[in-house]
């Protein structure tokens, strides 16, 4: 299980589901592999075979995702049969199961609901049981917290991380919440401007956050900041755009540990400790005057 705040998790995310309309994105080079297969060398029939089947997404607003106009039954009936050769009456069948799974009560009466009739919660779980309906291997969470209440957000995750579990199936969760993060995830990959700066073990990023973007995403989160004792902070600046980034790092104008080198060179991702990787010569400069001071 992973997670990663960020616009631009979210934009790496339909790349891999081969969601962004084209023109104007595009596939300039590298590959995406998963399960053997490059899905960057996928026909679009082929590509559509395997999305919701073998890759599911959750997308960030359920009452915007989910058709209006049909039941709730019907777009979950619709999902099934499209990747499946059931016949309608044993897709119910499947549906009503995936309600109950999703702890939706009454699953039999909900199915002539329409998504206006059920709550930010239940529509979030919908969107899970059809993103679960065939069985994926690897199910894209984003933001799937975002405006329930607290209480419902703990119940949804708890939920993700049940299926998670049971299944075996990979799940990746975009968010900026951090307190999502230190709940839920494994692995955590932090990227800034379109590019991953940082990865790690959650426990590890924590613990120890090597990238300046990283500890000031920290140093904003209240959670964090009360169990460090210490005051909220802000991130200077703004993200630049991506079609202006500066010449070298992208987070040089908004970093306190900028140098010379920063603004002249981009760094690249590399491990600085043990399951730890940053793309920061900041940070590689710290750790080697660690390791220097120690040898002394």
């Amino acid at each position: 299980m992973s997670a990663s705040p960020g616009a631009a998790s979210r934009i790496a995310a339909l790349a891999v589901m081969r969601l962004l309309p084209e023109p104007p994105a595009k596939i300039v080079g590298g590959a995406v592999r998963f399960m053997g297969r490059d899905l960057a060398a996928l026909s679009d029939r082929e590509m559509q075979r395997v999305r919701g089947k073998d890759i599911s997404m959750i997308f960030q607003d359920p009452m915007t995702s989910l058709n209006p106009v049909l039941t709730i039954g019907d777009q979950l009936v619709e999902a099934i049969r499209h990747h499946t050769d059931l016949s309608r009456k044993d897709a119910v069948g499947r549906t009503v199961e995936l309600l109950r799974q999703v702890r939706i009560p009454d699953a039999e009466r909900r199915l002539d609901d329409y998504p206006h009739q059920m709550s930010g919660g239940m529509s979030q779980r919908v969107m899970i049981a059809m993103a679960i309906a065939c069985g994926p291997q690897l199910l894209i969470a984003d933001e799937p917290t975002t405006a329930l209440d607290v209480t419902v957000q703990a119940q949804i995750l708890d939920l993700l991380k049940e299926l998670q579990t049971g299944s075996g199936m990979g799940l990746i969760i975009i968010t900026h919440d951090l307190g999502v993060v230190a709940e839920t995830a494994d692995r955590v990959v932090v990227m800034y401007a379109g590019r991953k700066v940082e990865e790690a073990r959650a426990g590890a990023l924590f613990e120890r956050p090597l990238h300046p973007y990283t500890r000031g995403l920290l140093g904003a989160t209240p959670s964090a900041v009360r169990r460090r004792g210490g005051r909220l902070v802000e991130i200077a600046g703004s993200v630049p755009a991506l079609s202006d980034l500066p010449v070298g790092c992208a987070f040089q104008n908004r970093c306190p540990d900028v140098f010379d080198r920063c603004r002249a060179e981009r760094p690249i991702l590399a491990p600085l400790l043990p399951q730890q990787s940053a793309a920061c010569f900041a940070a590689e400069e710290e750790l080697s005057r660690n390791v220097a001071a120690v040898g002394t």
